[in-house]
Order: structure tokens, then C-alpha cells, then sequence
């Protein structure tokens, strides 16, 4: 009898054992699903920027192989960043822990698990990230997209207001994400002369933002894969005045099939004048001239602020033969401090960086940007190495800019922005 009392015991603790092993197998909604909500289902869903949907178990489960060797190797969720340089609140990156936890659910087959244990599953606002848009403008009809070829930037007017608006949140929605490379929104004055020929709703073909007869007077944001929508926190807003109106800069792709587009743009209202006023400030090197198979060929630009400003975010923008930028702050005492470094550049997810905390760059603060190329053939995306290359809108064609969101009080007039501050001549050294 103790014979087989002991045999019994032993085999409940073996039991008991299996038990407890099996209980700590990682599963899908247990431990995978709060992962993808927090970190991927932004883009990882129906007619977002992703490729994929990972919304639910029977849509992540064929991609299980892949969510693996994307996170072991930090490819994804897209963040391109130095991570020993500034901290963002926006930051995507994934903790050791929560690599760990994809990994070996993938290593244990990508078990389900019990429903039971899923999180609430997250609520996306139909259609619009933003919520409920206050005003959606519409392209008044399709554009069609031929199969083959390239397509000149095609500008859309879409005369909108009649008051002075103060921008909350915007967001640029493309009507076929196949096709819409980026569609960037600008502003015009009322009697601007830039693109003064423009119909609305009639796509006039335009080499630039910047022409012979003047040019835009701001940008309002755009879509790019990577970047989400412009929402500013409370209390900041851009402001349109009166009698502007907008226009759609949208770069189409051609895909082989021939097809259209209709894109559209929403607005959140500010419901009073904001305590600050926002705007898109960019910076850029137009003189680019990469010599065929240069590969590390170097572009500088600087920016100088006229009144004091708080940096909301930043994003450095290259086409396909953009290798990596890092951009350094100089303070008027001439102090200098490294902003972000990026030393991996990738065209398909073009990230706007939100510093952590409040940035604040008084007046006379510089910053510097420096920005490298590879045009040699050990770029896999390069389009055609024994081309000399210079600055253009085409993909094929290169850029060297960085823009940002810049916020100072409502009450001051931004065009001193722009002017350079004079300080005394510091007393020479005895």
C-alpha cells in the first residue's frame, strides 16, 4: 500500500508538472494579442498602410514565420532611429521582453489559446483615424492612373474657406493606397499667384511647390506609409485664414494596372484660437548633384529661429538612395547637442519623430542636418546607379529635406520666425 501510495504521488506531481507546463505555453490571446494591439494594429489592419492585417488570431496566425524574423532583426514595427540619440514619445520599438514573447510563440507552434483570455479588442474610428472629421474635402472626381509610365506630381485645387480655421487634426485619406504614393496638402492665400490658372477639381501637372510665379504659402501635412495623421495636442493648432484654399500634391505610382483614384482629406476644428500656433517649417539642400556609383555622398542643410519655439516633431526626408541623417542643435551659446541620428534611412516608412517631454529652442538656436547617399550598385533599391542625381519629385530623383512641426504663442506673428536674431559680439577672450 505505500508502495503504491508513493507511485500515486509521484505521478500527480509528474501530472502536475505537465500541467503547469502546458498552462505556461505563450499563446495568441494571452500574451501575443495585447502585443499587436499596442504595437502593430495601427497599420496592421484593413486599409491601413500595411501589407497585412493582424487584427485576430485566423489573421496573424499565416503570418507567424514572418512576425518572427521581422522582430528578431527589429525591421518591424518600422522605427529607424538611433535609440542612443533623444527620446520620442512616439517611439515603436519593441522591449526585449515583448521580442522574447512573439519569438517563442512562434517556437510553440502559435497556439490560439482560450478566447476567453483576449483583450478588449481596440476600436478604430471608421474610415478616419482621427475620429469624426468636422470637414472632409473630396477630389470632385476620379484620376485616372495609367498601367504603365511616369505620372507628374498632379495638383488639385479644393477652395475650402471662407473664415479663419484653426487646424486640430488632419488627416489626408488615399482613395487607392496601390497606386497613391504620398499626397501632400498646401495652403494658398486668397490672391496667391502661385497656381493662380488652377480649376478646381481639374488635376494641373506642376514640377514644384516653388514656380515662377511664387509658391505656397505653407504645408499642412501628408500622407507618406509611416507617417499617421496630424493631431495636435490641446491648446496648439494651425491656422488657415480666410479666403485660403487648399492644394493636393498627389504622386502616383503605376502599377501595371491601369486604374483611379480618389482621395480625400478631413479637418478637426480647434473650437477657439489656440494659446499656440503651429506650423510645417522644412529645411533643404535643392543643389544636389550624387555622382554615378558614389556611395556616401554627403548634403548639408541648417535652419536659424527668429523667436523661441517648441519642436513637436521632425522627419527627414530621401528617396530610394537615402542611407542615414542626424541633425544637432546649437544653442546661441553655442553649446551643441545631437536631436536624432538615423542611421538607416528607409523610403517606405518615413517617420515623423516627437520628442519626449518639451523641446524648446530659443531664438538664435541653429539646427544642422547632415545627410548621406548611396548611389552605387550595392544599393538594392538604387534605380539606376550610373545616373548623376539631382533634386526632383520623381522617386527616381532625390531630395535632401527635413521638416518639422514648430509651435510659439498664437500672438506672435510668424513671420519673424524666419527673421535671424542679432546678439551683441561676445567679448574677446584675454
Amino acid at each position: 500500500m505505500r508502495v503504491y501510495r508513493t507511485a500515486l504521488a509521484v505521478s500527480l506531481c509528474a501530472f502536475s508538472s505537465l500541467a503547469f507546463a502546458a498552462d505556461a505555453k505563450i499563446t495568441f490571446h494571452k500574451n501575443v494579442e495585447p502585443i499587436l494591439q499596442a504595437r502593430c494594429q495601427g497599420c496592421n489592419r484593413p486599409g491601413e498602410a500595411a501589407p497585412m492585417s493582424l487584427l485576430t488570431y485566423s489573421d496573424a496566425r499565416p503570418w507567424a514565420k514572418s512576425i518572427k524574423q521581422a522582430v528578431l532583426i527589429r525591421k518591424m514595427p518600422p522605427w529607424s532611429a538611433d535609440g542612443s540619440v533623444g527620446h520620442f514619445r512616439n517611439d515603436r520599438r519593441l522591449s526585449q521582453s515583448e521580442i522574447d514573447t512573439l519569438a517563442g510563440w512562434v517556437d510553440d507552434g502559435a497556439p490560439e489559446g482560450n478566447p476567453k483570455d483576449a483583450p478588449a479588442a481596440l476600436q478604430f474610428s471608421e474610415g478616419w483615424a482621427i475620429g469624426k472629421p468636422d470637414m472632409v474635402l473630396e477630389m470632385p472626381t476620379a484620376y485616372d492612373v495609367p498601367a504603365q509610365g511616369t505620372v507628374d506630381y498632379q495638383w488639385i485645387l479644393i477652395p475650402a474657406f471662407k473664415e479663419d480655421k484653426w487646424i486640430q487634426a488632419f488627416e489626408v485619406r488615399p482613395g487607392n493606397r496601390a497606386i497613391v504614393h504620398h499626397v501632400a496638402a498646401f495652403w494658398r492665400r486668397a490672391g496667391s499667384p502661385w497656381m493662380a490658372d488652377a480649376k478646381p477639381g481639374i488635376p494641373t501637372p506642376k514640377p514644384s511647390a516653388v514656380s515662377e510665379n511664387g509658391s505656397a504659402d505653407g504645408i499642412i501635412a501628408e500622407y507618406v506609409p509611416g507617417i499617421p495623421p496630424l493631431v495636435l495636442p490641446k491648446g496648439y493648432a494651425m491656422r488657415l485664414p480666410a479666403g485660403a484654399d487648399i492644394m493636393l500634391q498627389v504622386h502616383y505610382t503605376p502599377n501595371g494596372t491601369a486604374t483611379t483614384d480618389r482621395s480625400s482629406v478631413g479637418f478637426i476644428f480647434a473650437p477657439e484660437k489656440p494659446e499656440y500656433q503651429v506650423i510645417t517649417y522644412g529645411m533643404a539642400a535643392p543643389a544636389l548633384k550624387i555622382p554615378p556609383f558614389e556611395a556616401n555622398y554627403e548634403a548639408k542643410a541648417s535652419a536659424t529661429f527668429g523667436i523661441d519655439v517648441r519642436l513637436l516633431g521632425i522627419n527627414p526626408h530621401m528617396h530610394l538612395r537615402g542611407k542615414s541623417s542626424e541633425i544637432t542643435i546649437t544653442y546661441p551659446d553655442g553649446r551643441n547637442e545631437p536631436l536624432l541620428r538615423v542611421p538607416k534611412y528607409d523610403f517606405n516608412w518615413q517617420i515623423t519623430y516627437e520628442p519626449e517631454g518639451d523641446i524648446r529652442l530659443p531664438a538664435g538656436a541653429r539646427l544642422d542636418a547632415v545627410s548621406y547617399f548611396d548611389n552605387s550598385r550595392n544599393n538594392p533599391f538604387n534605380p539606376d546607379p550610373s545616373k548623376e542625381v539631382h533634386w526632383g519629385d520623381q522617386t527616381s530623383d532625390e531630395m535632401m529635406a527635413v521638416f518639422m512641426h514648430l509651435a510659439f504663442p498664437s500672438n506672435i506673428d510668424a513671420r519673424r520666425l524666419y527673421q535671424r536674431p542679432s546678439y551683441p559680439p561676445k567679448a574677446p577672450a584675454e
